[in-house]
């Protein structure tokens, strides 16, 4: 499990499903969202015993990441079988379910696709390879799956008003990417999380998650047309 941690360090390790691709997020003025009515926002994915949770609150660090992204890979093997022609990986999302987040959400997507350029990440009103939902959770927010190639980010209204919105988002959105947590880090390493406490406002993957994510998705893409020649 991976998660922005709270400076107290409580966590969970029970949570909801999700999984793969996609970002986005918004300035300064965004940093803390107002909560929409969760009644209009629909019903998380249900429970799974199947379900891995990366989480910002922080659970053992990297538990499941593989997981999350092997589903996106899933996902854009689907793809790339009914579009063989594919060049660039693009990974979409939808974030209807979040609609107090969605300029976070947006900008966090931005910032994504101005700092790698092995894949990018696309907004969609129909079905995406992963979603964004937003509510409460005493645990924070999170990312996770369900082991069967889909997912979603769930944004926790509390944690956002305490974090900065969009660097909440953008580093959740780095788990669909490939990265884990690394809670240790400085406020310059978004993957760090909470864990440099809610005066860290940097919402921007720094050279080492970069490369890290090209390198990722230069192996994705193989790994996913591998997988639609072996299904051929």
């Amino acid at each position: 499990m991976a998660s922005f941690r709270r400076n107290t360090g409580s966590r969970s390790t029970g949570r909801l499903l999700a999984v793969a691709l996609g970002l986005g997020l918004a300035g300064a003025a965004l940093g803390t969202a107002t909560p929409a009515t969760a009644q209009n926002t629909g019903p998380a994915p249900a429970h799974s015993a199947a379900r891995t949770v990366t989480a910002y609150v922080g659970a053992a660090e990297n538990t499941g990441n593989k997981a999350f992204f092997d589903a996106v890979l899933k996902s854009v093997a689907e793809r790339r079988a009914a579009q063989p022609s594919l060049k660039v990986v693009t990974v979409y999302y939808n974030a209807s379910q979040a609609p107090s987040f969605r300029s976070q959400i947006s900008s966090a997507a931005s910032i994504w696709n101005g700092s790698v350029s092995n894949v990018k990440l696309q907004a969609t009103s129909g079905t995406g390879d992963f979603g964004y939902y937003e509510g409460n959770d005493p645990n924070g927010s999170y990312a996770s799956t369900d082991g069967h190639g889909r997912g979603y980010i769930f944004l926790d209204y509390a944690q956002n008003r305490q974090y900065d919105s969009v660097r909440v988002a953008a580093h959740e959105t780095g788990h669909v990417l490939g990265l884990p947590d690394h809670y240790s880090g400085p406020c310059s390493e978004l993957m760090s999380g909470g864990g440099p406490g809610p005066s860290c406002t940097n919402r921007y993957p720094n050279a080492t998650e970069r490369a890290r994510v090209n390198q990722l998705w230069i192996n994705g893409l193989a790994k996913a047309v591998a997988r639609v020649d072996k299904a051929a």
